[in-house]
């Protein structure tokens, strides 16, 4: 028998997302800790400022929940190679990451621009 989450439930995983999440990096291997994230695989960043990444949590499709993030026109590169991953994180805490639509190689003292991206969490 399958079971399905409540909203209440799903929400309370993106809340934290909405409400902490302060920075986005961009990687060039998958990042699956806040040091790999922030130091290992970095290759730019974007800090929103706490609270100010996504919108509100909404209906997800097919089913679930979701969050979409803001475009980012401004973001930093400090170190040259291939962009193939994002992730982001909030005071030491990776939350979530996920591969670029593209890779896409970067160079030392330019700047990115990231499309708008949305989090899912299926109810099922």
């Amino acid at each position: 028998m399958a079971a399905s989450l409540e909203n209440t439930v799903l929400d309370s995983g993106l809340s934290d997302c909405v409400s902490n999440t302060s920075t986005l990096a961009v990687c060039s291997s998958e990042p699956t800790t806040y040091a790999q994230a922030s130091t290992t695989y970095l290759l730019g960043y974007y800090s929103w400022g706490a609270g100010s990444a996504f919108g509100a949590i909404a209906a997800g499709t097919p089913n679930g929940r979701q969050i979409t993030s803001n475009a980012i026109t401004n973001g930093t590169i400090t170190t040259s190679g291939t962009a193939n991953w994002w992730a982001i994180w909030k005071a030491g805490t990776l939350q979530a990451h996920g591969t670029l639509a593209a890779s896409q190689v970067v160079t030392a003292g330019n700047t990115f621009t990231l499309t708008a991206f949305t989090i899912r969490i299926p109810n099922q």
